[in-house]
């Protein structure tokens, strides 16, 4: 991706919602400490509202059905070819064990343990992590692990960086709150959150690669609904513009328009990607192959589960406050709310294909981490000053 591409790309993620704080005229400045920590909520969001839940859940059936359809309609062959079956690789069965014991930690309250049990939430991610990704290879022979450890360890990085933008938005619609934070100061705050923030893309990504083991989880997909597209960079960017004043909007209205926090900075990195000429699976959609786009957000949405699962008995966990649609909770998520999953997943996705971009160019590769770190490191100085 082009740096200037990427700089602009940066401009209308950040300064979009804070356009709209300006607008509403609320001061702007409460919104630019670093780190963002949302330890209560102080908007009167809306209650629940039967007509806005059966609204939003036709919307979600509307959108996934004839994925659904047509995977159960292929008739395609899915059966797995014998080579492609490996030993499961002892490292493996660590990942099971750290996994397990992050989870009983996460979930218990030992007095010897007390002092450290904010920091539980990494450990079982740690651990799934790995195991995914011995699974993987012993279905497929290759693994980020075994295979593309640089790549991995770049993945953790860029997922803090990643994540923390998604805890920036959170302050203009404040869906989501932390618990049992109130002792920690915002660099204590960013240096513990900094850690489990860390394995969101490797473990979006890590499912990804295991889940297209299944052949029958994708079944028909490369043969679906084409899209030509005439002028991809003028729509692009068009649908840029749109995402960027939706972005702005939720700002002013954050009861009505809060999807569009996952929504709207997928269509905005998706479409500097394609203005870039940077491939992603989305080159394949034209052409009528959603596979990866599929798998991704169905990664996202497993990912989600366990998310909401180990957070559930946390001690220092995330509590949710959305409006009209509160209601038939799942461990703490209302049901609706794993759709979020969906998008979030495509833009782990689209996060994924840049950094892999990213290191086939070494110089573009260090100058965006170099680049990433200096702007952690100043964004916290000056915002605490």
């Amino acid at each position: 991706m082009r740096i200037i591409s990427l700089v602009i790309t940066i401009v209308c993620l950040i300064g979009a919602p804070l356009l709209g704080i300006y607008f509403s005229g609320e001061p702007v400045k409460e919104h630019l400490f670093f780190p963002p920590m949302t330890t209560s909520v102080t908007i009167a969001h809306e209650s629940f509202s039967w007509t806005a839940f059966f609204l939003f859940l036709f919307l979600i059936i509307l959108t996934i059905s004839p994925f659904l359809i047509k995977i159960k309609s292929s008739k395609e062959i899915t059966r797995r070819k014998s080579e492609e079956s490996h030993g499961f690789p002892f490292w493996g069965w660590s990942g099971l064990l750290i996994m397990v014991t992050g989870w009983v930690l996460a979930w218990t309250r030992f007095p010897w343990f007390s002092n450290i049990q904010t920091h539980t939430f990494t450990i079982p991610w740690i651990g799934y992590i790995i195991l995914v990704n011995a699974l993987t290879l012993k279905r497929s022979g290759r693994s980020l692990i075994s295979h593309e450890p640089f790549y991995l360890a770049c993945l953790f990085f860029f997922s803090a960086i990643f994540w923390w933008y998604f805890e920036f938005l959170n302050q203009f619609v404040q869906n989501w709150y932390y618990v049992n934070v109130e002792a920690l100061n915002r660099l204590e705050f960013f240096l513990y959150a900094t850690l489990p923030f860390a394995t969101v893309l490797p473990a979006v990504i890590s499912t990804f690669r295991f889940l297209k083991t299944f052949r029958g989880l994708s079944r028909g997909l490369d043969h679906f609904v084409s899209i030509p597209v005439s002028r991809p960079r003028f729509m692009a960017v068009s649908a840029a513009v749109v995402a960027v004043a939706a972005l702005s909007l939720t700002s002013i209205f954050p009861d009505y328009l809060f999807p569009m926090l996952w929504l709207a900075p997928t269509l905005i990195f998706a479409a500097a990607m394609v203005v870039a000429g940077v491939p992603t699976f989305l080159n394949d959609i034209p052409k009528g192959n959603w596979k990866k786009l599929f798998l991704l957000a169905l990664s996202a949405v497993v990912c989600g589960f366990f998310w909401e699962m180990w957070n559930y008995f946390s001690y220092t966990r995330w509590e949710y406050s959305i409006p009209f649609v509160h209601r038939f909770l799942i461990f703490e998520m209302p049901l609706l709310g794993y759709a979020g999953y969906l998008p979030f997943g495509i833009q782990c996705g689209l996060i994924a294909w840049f950094v892999k971009n990213m290191l086939n160019k070494p110089a573009g590769a260090n100058q965006v981490i170099n680049s990433s770190a200096y702007f952690l490191t100043f964004s916290y100085i000056s915002a605490n000053l």
